[in-house]
């Protein structure tokens, strides 16, 4: 049986196709970047001055750090909604939770795609004294943070970024709110365990900063002693960064 040679016309015909199926990877590729901008993630982060960033005069602290990530059009990402408030508390959060992304831009009448909380360490503070008053009664707190995480849920999937200790030798803060890592622990405990109730993502930073040394502990906080300063919101947005469960729902 004689063999039959392909002429010369025939022979490239495999090549003709890969020229079409790059380009067809390339159409894909486009396709999925033109749907991440029109369609991106909003993600709003609710809290007290962790959210909001006081302390860092560097980078306006780890949520708007987060955020430059994806300030550039031609690398599409989530977009973030920094809405912490200094000095706020679970009561406070729980009031201005639905009117800030009823109101908030492009979020307005519908709800957010991710909901970041991050609350407490105002809640834990005794008033006047070491052994004063709390500025939030602990079981006034429970019910608090049990009601506002019961109806968080409902409405978007919800993280939780915890607090970080205080240095108490720099206590009192503003010469009246006494600050204790003993009752930081008490309300990251009851925060940490109604996260786990509700099946809610809980990043406990307050256990991961205790670990280390006292010295490692103040390079990384203001002299105020509560508020994190640049080099604390750069290991802030490291743990961030290194939360998979978060960082794999806001892609």
């Amino acid at each position: 049986m004689t063999a039959t040679i392909p002429s010369s016309s025939q022979a490239p015909s495999a090549k003709v196709h890969a020229p079409q199926a790059q380009s067809r990877a390339l159409g894909r590729r486009k396709s999925l970047n033109e749907n991440l901008t029109a369609h991106p993630k909003k993600v709003i982060a609710v809290g007290d001055s962790l959210v909001y960033g006081y302390g860092d005069s560097e980078g306006g602290g780890w949520v708007e750090r987060l955020r430059l990530r994806w300030m550039n059009p031609e690398t599409p990402g989530p977009i973030l909604y920094n809405l912490g408030v200094r000095g706020d508390g679970v009561v406070q959060v729980a009031k201005r939770l639905e009117n800030e992304f009823c109101d908030r831009g492009e979020l307005r009448h519908r709800t957010p795609d991710i909901l970041v909380l991050s609350f407490g360490v105002n809640d834990s503070a005794r008033a006047g004294r070491v052994n004063g008053r709390p500025v939030t009664d602990i079981i006034r707190f429970e019910k608090s943070v049990n009601q506002l995480l019961e109806k968080a849920r409902t409405t978007c999937p919800v993280y939780f970024v915890g607090m970080i200790p205080v240095n108490e030798a720099a206590m009192p803060f503003a010469n009246i709110l006494h600050f204790s890592q003993a009752e930081q622990r008490r309300y990251r405990d009851i925060t940490r365990q109604l996260c786990g109730t509700y099946e809610i993502p809980y990043l406990d930073l307050f256990e991961q900063w205790s670990q280390e040394s006292d010295d490692w502990l103040c390079a990384r906080l203001c002299a105020d002693g509560i508020h994190p300063n640049v080099l604390g919101y750069r290991t802030i947005l490291q743990s961030v960064q290194a939360w998979q469960p978060f960082m794999q729902a806001i892609k």
